[in-house]
């Protein structure tokens, strides 16, 4: 055992303390120095540490602060996620960072994860509304969830022994009032998309627009070069294989599928197929018009002059043409969502539908993009016909 000192202080009480190896750092020995009021103490102290230094659970003291996990969660992040991914992480955080920042981590406990959450229910909002509500049930779902994770590398850096956010929820009763208040519109219908494809044929971004209403993500649409994603002999489009997306609305990010499900080929419905011809012979005949000013990017989804357009543009030229054809206005993205619905309510199995959305598993496929109408409907109700249908519905004739 380490040799236990008896301390006298300046006022005059008796401590006992001992120095204890607890690893190495940088090639170097690190000790703690621990001082207690009583020998017992220090003597229990003494095993409790050399317990959970054998056992690899030893704790050193630290006084890391929330803010601090945060920058150097967020750095151990940089080189494995987008940017785009990045910034998304980062803007989860904020709140994390104003509201428990100074505190330091091993100090946090459950009721200070509490009271952030029940804070970010009441008065987090600083943009997308008035300031100083509070976030929606939703929203709070994913900052509290990128800080779980934050926590959980704080365990595995051993700067806490436990993530005390692990087990806490939004209240049950806030994403009742959350659904109830903020009901998400449906995703268009098959009416509602036949009226939208026949009320866009004469618009110069027809092309573009059926691409959304096949499946397609609207960064992937933006992505598309003529060269490398269209192969009208095949009758096939390389999707997901490059993207254009916007960070925070103004900046464009070009990269590859985020997975390997992403980046897939897809058939080209003969709609879909003729109106990419047709775009492309536009595009040669504004090339002709502007001469050596038209920009030769090589995209698919470009203006009169050739420059690339984005996601942005694509969302305006949409919200143009809902508003025209007087349709129902929705997230273009949900146009995603109507494609995989008529497909799965048309039989498409899973496996298929999965490829199509370029994920990974069905299962997520089916629980985040398909949302059968009543319409859809229909066929249950044909079967529940034979079910509860009586062969002879009229009544006996009495004698």
């Amino acid at each position: 055992m380490a040799e236990i000192k008896e301390v006298r202080l300046k006022n005059g009480k008796t401590r006992y303390r001992f120095v204890i190896d607890v690893g190495r750092e940088n090639g170097q020995r690190k000790q703690l120095t621990v001082t207690c009021d009583t020998k017992t103490e220090a003597k229990n102290e003494y095993a409790r540490l050399r317990h959970e230094r054998r056992t690899g659970q030893l704790i050193l003291p630290s006084k890391i602060t929330v803010a601090e996990l945060v920058a150097e969660y967020l750095k151990s992040k940089a080189d494995d996620l987008e940017e785009t991914t990045l910034d998304g992480y980062r803007n989860r955080l904020v709140h994390a960072v104003e509201y428990l920042g100074n505190i330091r981590v091993q100090a946090l406990t459950d009721d200070d994860v509490e009271e952030w959450v029940a804070w970010l229910l009441v008065s987090a909002r600083r943009r997308g509304g008035q300031k100083g509500t509070g976030l929606r049930a939703t929203t709070v779902d994913g900052v509290l969830g990128r800080f779980r994770a934050v926590l959980r590398y704080g365990v595995r850096k051993r700067y806490v022994a436990r993530n005390v956010a692990e087990y806490i929820d939004v209240p049950r009763k806030a994403r009742k009032a959350d659904r109830r208040e903020n009901r998400r519109a449906e995703p268009w219908n098959v009416v509602e998309v036949k009226e939208f494809v026949v009320g866009a044929r004469d618009d110069r971004l027809f092309a573009p627009l059926l691409l959304s209403l096949m499946g397609m993500r609207p960064a992937e649409v933006a992505g598309l070069r003529w060269t490398d994603h269209v192969d009208f002999t095949a009758g096939t489009l390389a999707a997901g294989a490059n993207t254009r997306t916007m960070l925070r609305n103004s900046k464009t990010i070009e990269k590859d599928a985020k997975t390997e499900a992403g980046d897939r080929t897809l058939p080209l419905p003969e709609p879909v197929k003729l109106a990419l011809m047709n775009f492309r012979l536009l595009q040669e005949a504004e090339r002709a018009t502007m001469g050596a000013d038209y920009v030769e990017s090589g995209y698919v989804f470009v203006d009169e002059i050739g420059q690339p357009l984005t996601t942005r543009d694509l969302r305006t030229a949409a919200y143009r043409l809902m508003e025209r054809l007087e349709l129902r206005r929705v997230r273009l993205y949900d146009a995603r969502h109507s494609c995989l619905t008529f497909l799965a309510v048309n039989g498409v199995p899973d496996v298929v539908l999965a490829a199509w959305a370029g994920h990974t598993h069905a299962s997520f496929t089916k629980r985040k993009y398909v949302h059968p109408t009543a319409a859809d409907m229909g066929a249950a109700v044909t079967h529940l016909n034979d079910l509860l249908g009586v062969a002879d519905p009229s009544p006996e004739t009495p004698m």
